[in-house]
């Protein structure tokens, strides 16, 4: 067993790293930041995300676990306190691995030339970095409207609870092969129409934004804020690549919803 730990990178996270640290070494756990079987991610979820993106040229090799030290988060399950029990179950048990989707989003330029393509964990925003986004959205290959308005956020199920839920799109389970289209502030009026509803698009259907005119457009995955210019289309589906999960103990995806968002 081969073990990596990404930490938040303040003081409080710091310390809990160099404290599992030495106590797998202890345990006879190898320390490999270039190969590891398990990723440790101390922090948040957002902390998590960046230990993803490290090693998302892994993911049929590599689960992650997260520590969180702030908030409760989705993709963290142990606390501080339980570091000890943590490690004992990595050293001494089996790994139970869960699945979750992941999107892929390609973006192809008008010059024909490389298409660049990413994924996302927790969703896909698209912008326009000079004012209102005017885009036509294809499904399955057939046009299904123009969209006017701030943006577009494209979701996996385990990111319906991010900037998704935020803007009414729906929470999904994990484990639905599927992603989501939510709209940021749309233009709708006598002249100007979108369905003004989240769309949720099956594994074997992709999304295709196509730009009315050439403008730069701000996409972010993630974490990550990249511009694009000279963008012929940017094309959505789930991806044949999916992040794996350690799982020590049960940890039922409802129950974490209902303590982020309904128990006081």
């Amino acid at each position: 067993m081969k073990f990596a730990i990404q930490s938040k990178g303040d003081e409080y996270s710091e310390s809990i790293k160099r404290q599992m640290e030495q106590y797998l070494v202890d345990f006879d756990v190898q320390l490999d930041e270039v190969e590891p079987d398990i990723v440790i991610s101390i922090g948040g979820d957002g902390t998590l995300l960046h230990a993803f993106h490290r090693y998302n040229h892994r993911l049929k090799e590599t689960s992650f676990v997260g520590v969180h030290t702030g908030h409760l988060g989705f993709y963290a399950d142990w606390v501080p306190d339980e570091v000890e029990k943590l490690v004992i179950a990595i050293a001494k048990t089996p790994i139970q691995v869960v699945e979750y989707p992941l999107l892929e989003v390609t973006v192809r330029h008008l010059d024909g030339g490389k298409e660049t393509q990413y994924l996302a964990l927790n969703e896909c925003t698209i912008k326009s970095t000079e004012g209102t986004l005017v885009l036509d959205v294809e499904i399955r290959g057939e046009h299904f409207e123009t969209f006017r308005g701030d943006g577009l956020c494209m979701s996996t199920p385990s990111g319906s609870t991010a900037y998704n839920k935020a803007l009414g799109g729906a929470i999904l389970h994990p484990y639905i092969d599927a992603f989501q289209m939510t709209e940021m502030a749309s233009i709708n009026n006598r002249v100007f129409r979108t369905i003004g509803s989240p769309l949720v698009f099956p594994k074997h259907h992709t999304c295709v934004l196509k730009p009315i005119s050439d403008v730069k457009f701000q996409i972010t995955v993630d974490h990550r804020t990249i511009v694009h210019e000279d963008v012929k289309s940017i094309q959505f589906r789930v991806a044949n690549e999916k992040v794996r999960f350690a799982r020590f103990r049960p940890l039922p995806f409802w129950k974490r919803v209902r303590e982020s968002f309904v128990t006081e």
